[in-house]
């Protein structure tokens, strides 16, 4: 990964850490816990879904793709080290593609930003990084988001992972 590129996923990933976790989906309970700050939630456009475009949708499709092909292997806990590794630097690739080529408006790219911390989230629990949640877990966390980005962005050739 680039430099600059790293920076700039990077400070994504700062700005909106404190937001991965408050990205639920409205047809589930809750769980909040008052910190004294508000917290964005993902939610939809006026009842409709966000719009999106190509390069959301490639970067989206494309970290999709990589899911589904290694979902097997995650289900049976028999996915390795080195894929996990793998499977999160795909991850952090596309959503630097998106940081650097997605267009959108401005109330879209806040909501697409908690959708993009939750993929971060997961890819750097894939990775290793995190030591507390098992690589496994990231894994969830990322088709987790792509559940989301499913259910609030207009890309109609994005079909859920079954699982």
């Amino acid at each position: 990964m680039k430099p600059t590129l790293l920076l700039s996923v990077g400070a994504l990933c700062l700005a909106f850490a404190g937001t991965s976790m408050a990205a639920t989906n409205s047809a589930a309970p809750a769980h909040q816990h008052e910190h004294g700050a508000s917290t964005a939630t993902l939610q939809l456009n006026a009842g409709k879904k966000w719009e999106t475009d190509a390069a959301l949708r490639q970067a989206m499709g494309n970290i999709r793709e990589a899911m589904a092909a290694a979902l097997h292997k995650i289900h049976e806990n028999k996915l390795s080290r080195q894929a996990y590794a793998t499977l999160a630097t795909k991850v952090e690739k596309e959503v630097g593609n998106i940081v650097a080529n997605c267009k959108l408006s401005a109330q879209a790219d806040e909501q697409l930003h908690l959708v993009i911390a939750q993929l971060l989230e997961g890819a750097e629990q894939m990775a290793g990084k995190a030591k507390t949640v098992k690589r496994q877990d990231g894994a969830v966390r990322v088709i987790g988001a792509l559940e989301k980005y499913g259910s609030y962005f207009d890309d109609s050739g994005f079909k859920p992972i079954s699982h």
